[in-house]
């Protein structure tokens, strides 16, 4: 499973480890994806998502259901 954010698109991004000396050393830093269920309202079923810790805050605010169309939308458009 790639480690992506549905909602967000977050990705890892690559920068680098800097030592005291200066010595720098390439590192990944990784979206903080969690597992979270959800409850769909309109299907009356839970659905599991793994999703960043801003994504959930996301979904708080605007719910499940339009954060969802709003991802099909744009699956539909990138397609």
């Amino acid at each position: 499973m790639a480690r992506k954010c549905p909602v967000t698109n977050k990705r890892p991004l690559i920068g680098n480890n800097v030592s005291h000396a200066n010595n720098k050393t390439r590192r990944r830093f990784l979206p903080n994806l969690q597992y979270r269920r959800f409850w769909l309202e309109s299907e009356k079923r839970y659905i599991k998502l793994r999703v960043t810790t801003r994504a959930i805050r996301i979904i708080d605010k605007h719910g499940i259901e339009a954060v969802l169309k709003d991802i099909k939308l744009r699956e539909k458009i990138a397609a």
